[in-house]
């Protein structure tokens, strides 16, 4: 393989995860991933996150609070999530807004985002954003607030095709995952195929967002339950159906994803040794 694969947006320091770890990390070698960014959603999470990062130098970690926890936030979490940014160099997030979840606290959310968004343009740190059912509000907010110069990255990204060029105005990046290759994701798929070439970025979610079965090369399974997971070493995966979705080869997407990712997170996408 002559390109290097880049995983914008994942999970690798899942609980689920921990009984395979041992065996991801060759699979993550042999996949040829250079850079994976491993997002904290909580502080429950954000040590392992940073444990993951001084253990391999692959992972770029991303410290945030998810819009799923941010009733759960202690009254100190916003030191606790610096502290956790000035351990190594990171980006922040997973951050964001969901309306999707059952009883969401919307001003809690918006109080949550809104302070973490500032705190990214304020360090120009790149930021991942998680977004269900609040595209609206989430564009309204992004126009109203400062941003990071670098931009920032729309994780998973569902909203519609008329929203891109807003979006890609104020610095978006539109990560698509594998699991826009199910049958029914049809509207998602047309979206991205208007994506600008420029603000494009690839994703596993791991273990999140399984691909199709057809697609998924690395089955896997929670030792707890037997459900399936997501394998973080599936993005090769998710570059095939990406080349396949946009009628190009696989080498030359990598190249302009690779440049794509390298310009959003910047130094932190420093060749690993």
């Amino acid at each position: 393989m002559n390109y290097r694969l880049c995983d914008a947006h994942n999970h690798l320091q899942d609980d689920r995860l921990a009984p395979h770890r041992a065996a991801i990390w060759p699979a993550l070698r042999r996949a040829g991933i250079a850079w994976m960014v491993v997002n904290g959603s909580c502080e429950r999470d954000w040590p392992q996150v940073l444990a993951l990062a001084r253990e391999c130098p692959q992972v770029i970690p991303s410290f945030g609070c998810h819009p799923w926890y941010v009733k759960e936030c202690s009254a100190d979490w916003q030191a606790t999530l610096l502290r956790h940014l000035e351990a190594v160099p990171s980006a922040l997030g997973e951050a964001g807004l969901d309306r999707w979840i059952p009883d969401p606290d919307l001003e809690r959310q918006e109080a949550v985002f809104v302070w973490q968004l500032r705190l990214a343009a304020e360090r120009n740190l790149p930021l991942s954003i998680h977004c269900l059912q609040a595209w609206g509000r989430l564009l309204e907010i992004l126009r109203a607030e400062p941003r990071p110069r670098c931009g920032f990255l729309l994780h998973s990204y569902g909203g519609s095709r008329e929203l891109i060029a807003p979006l890609a105005e104020l610095g978006a990046y539109f990560s698509l995952p594998g699991y826009f290759a199910h049958a029914r994701k049809v509207r998602q798929r047309e979206t991205f195929r208007h994506i600008p070439p420029e603000r494009l970025l690839i994703e596993t979610d791991a273990p999140d967002q399984l691909l199709p079965d057809e697609l998924n090369r690395h089955p896997l399974a929670d030792v707890q339950t037997g459900k399936p997971l997501n394998h973080p070493a599936n993005l090769g995966a998710v570059y095939e159906f990406a080349a396949g979705l946009l009628g190009e080869p696989v080498a030359s997407l990598a190249c302009r994803v690779e440049a794509n990712f390298r310009r959003l997170f910047g130094p932190l996408a420093a060749l690993p040794a």
